[in-house]
């Protein structure tokens, strides 16, 4: 199987290309008695997508475009979505395993009470997005993402990584960080520092993270009040 590794988080990818597995051309992602496989999902332009109750299974969902996106009980194993548009997606109970999002957008995005397991997204746009009790039961990986001004809310993010991510106005919102590798970022303009607990940063970092809670905390400096 293939990887994804960042320093020392490693991403399990979706196996797509073995010998035998051949991947159908479908025009719906609604498979029979809830279930599709092996398929292969092209350049959709929906006004909606409405999924529930539905098991994806090995494989690719390319250049899909939705107004408007929800999924609820939609399990996804061994799926790369790549090129496609979900912006004010609300995705909720679901899991997914092995799952690639690359160059897609999810601004404005909901995901609640999804469990992520073997999770890589690579240069996606989460911008206003939302996470609510997102639990990752295994690694999940954001590289070269933007999350400007999204909200993690009671969210486990314990083991994972984000790497070369756009964090301004991210907020993180209560919450299981433990382990979180946040190097490589920058971490001046976040927001609720105090939650981020025992995660992993660059000694150089730590100006970045005290410049986050004084803006946090609304300081005034006294050296500017000498000034006036």
């Amino acid at each position: 199987m293939s990887t994804r590794t960042i320093r020392r988080t490693s991403v399990t990818l979706p196996t797509l290309d073995e010998p035998g597995l051949y991947l159908s051309n479908v025009t719906s992602l609604e498979g029979g008695r809830g279930r599709l496989s092996e398929f292969q999902y092209t350049d959709a332009d929906l006004r909606a997508l409405d999924l529930a109750d539905t098991h994806l299974l090995d494989g690719r969902v390319t250049g899909l475009r939705t107004q408007r996106a929800r999924l609820d009980e939609v399990r996804v194993n061994s799926v790369e979505f790549t090129g496609c548009d979900l912006s004010s997606l609300h995705w909720s109970t679901s899991k997914l395993n092995r799952v690639v999002f690359r160059d897609c957008k999810l601004l404005g995005a909901t995901l609640e009470d999804v469990t992520l397991d073997d999770v890589l997204f690579d240069n996606c746009k989460l911008d206003y997005s939302t996470l609510i009790r997102v639990r990752a039961a295994g690694p999940v990986i954001f590289s070269a993402c933007s999350l400007r001004e999204a909200t993690l809310t009671a969210t486990d993010l314990a083991d994972c990584l984000l790497d070369d991510c756009d964090l301004r106005q991210t907020e993180f919102a209560g919450g299981t960080y433990r382990g979180l590798d946040l190097r490589g970022n920058d971490l001046s303009r976040l927001t609720g520092v105090t939650s981020l607990k025992h995660v992993i940063i660059d000694r150089a970092q730590t100006l970045q993270l005290a410049e986050a809670l004084a803006t946090q905390l609304e300081v005034t400096y006294g050296e500017d009040l000498d000034h006036q």
